[in-house]
């Protein structure tokens, strides 16, 4: 049968379901498996994919490139306050404040236990918070360069700062979310449902935060009564442990990612879900799943969700390298774009429709959301991107990867 026509301008009409697929093939690489294997012997810690080799660096974007740590690098944040430095943490238990200009380490994290997975500055970029796997939370002063506090909890999924305030939020994998002022101490309970706390996030109010869990359902939390406002369980939750969340900058939507391939609207406030966001396979994806163990075909999930803030979008990323954008409020797919390699995390710019991808071959890729198109790729990793953040002006981005580096590329940026 004859293929039809791609067409590479699509409008949306009003009740018309329009997607437009860009299939990426010939120069992409496969990036192997989305764990990886820790290798023994000389590269020891190291964090690999089966195919690294095939990953081998052909050009190097980066403008600097942060080499202090020995093992790969899980996480990274920017200060909110002037973008110039970044606090990022790895396997090799340290996390480092550096600065962009010229990687010069301002601050050293030690004295964790294990690998170092959240890391990131206060509303104010005054603090660092540093949280390994094994529960263990430390606070540091930027300027003082001096521990001020730490706490140990379970074992660590995540650990975030309030949006105005020296308060911290924490999920563990006993389901329980603890939340300290700092340095202060006083801490409050948000009680455990027996399976893990994946995912949390404050809302924009600061009054309330909304987590995620193992067993699919969400709660969200009343902070000063430390109770839950709401529960979204049953036929309305995900039929999988949640893997992301994230609120609009108003805090009225949240959008929730999980293992089952679905992404859900939901409004705080009332606690329903208002809408589920899952890309329609074709044939070929039908034929594909078909041709994989299966294994490797019930491996697929959302890994990554975000809203645009200059548009009523939407962008839901997945691990077998689909990227679905979404018109809110018609939640109709606008665009699918497909790669060879799966989506870890992505992000919108700030003020405008560019959405930023990072995958397992390596590379960080700009999308414009309004016609459809690739708009550059960031290359230099020879192993999976963990983690990365694009700053105010979307001037430059940092990434952190399975390679023992995080890298700043600093972008030739059109006006927008």
């Amino acid at each position: 049968m004859t293929e039809p026509e791609s067409n590479p301008q699509l409008d949306l009409h009003e009740g018309e379901e329009i997607v437009e697929v860009i299939e990426l093939s010939g120069n992409e690489e496969a990036a192997g498996d989305a764990t990886g294997e820790l290798e023994e012997g000389e590269d020891e810690g190291r964090w690999e994919t089966e195919d690294e080799e095939c990953m081998e660096v052909v050009q190097d974007d980066s403008d600097l490139t942060f080499t202090r740590h020995t093992k790969a690098v899980f996480c990274l944040s920017l200060d909110h306050k002037s973008n110039t430095l970044a606090v990022s943490g790895g396997e090799d238990d340290t996390a480092y404040v550096w600065r962009l200009t010229d990687g010069d380490v301002l601050l050293e994290c030690t004295g964790h236990k294990d690998s170092v997975i959240s890391a990131s500055f206060s509303h104010d970029s005054t603090l660092v918070v540093t949280g390994d796997m094994s529960g263990l939370i430390k606070v540091w002063d930027v300027e003082s360069k001096q521990q001020i506090w730490s706490f140990e909890v379970g074992d660590l999924q995540w650990v975030e700062w309030h949006p105005c305030t020296h308060v911290l939020l924490a999920g563990t994998d006993e389901g329980s979310c603890w939340m300290w002022k700092v340095p202060s101490g006083e801490c409050k309970t948000l009680p455990g449902t027996g399976c893990q706390a994946t995912c949390g996030k404050f809302l924009a109010d600061g009054k309330r935060a909304v987590v995620g869990y193992e067993d699919g359902t969400l709660r969200v939390w009343d902070l000063k009564q430390g109770s839950p406002l709401h529960v979204v369980k049953g036929q309305d939750s995900h039929q999988g442990p949640l893997t992301c969340i994230t609120a609009n900058a108003s805090g009225s939507l949240v959008l929730t990612g999980s293992v089952d391939c679905t992404a859900k609207l939901i409004n705080p406030l009332t606690g329903k879900v208002v809408g589920v966001l899952s890309v329609p396979k074709t044939i070929n994806d039908h034929v594909e799943k078909e041709q994989m163990d299966e294994t490797e075909a019930n491996s697929n999930s959302v890994e990554s969700v975000g809203f645009c803030n200059a548009l009523p979008l939407a962008a839901v990323g997945y691990l077998d390298g689909t990227i679905g954008i979404w018109d809110v409020p018609s939640q109709t797919l606008r665009h699918k774009w497909q790669l060879q390699a799966g989506i870890v995390q992505l992000v919108w710019e700030e003020h405008s429709a560019i959405v930023y991808t990072g995958s397992l071959d390596g590379v960080v890729r700009a999308w414009d959301a309004r016609t459809g198109r690739m708009e550059s790729e960031c290359r230099g990793h020879v192993a999976e991107i963990l983690d990365f953040v694009v700053n105010k002006d979307a001037s430059v981005i940092v990434s952190a990867s399975g390679d023992r580096t995080a890298k700043v590329f600093c972008l030739q940026r059109p006006d927008r």
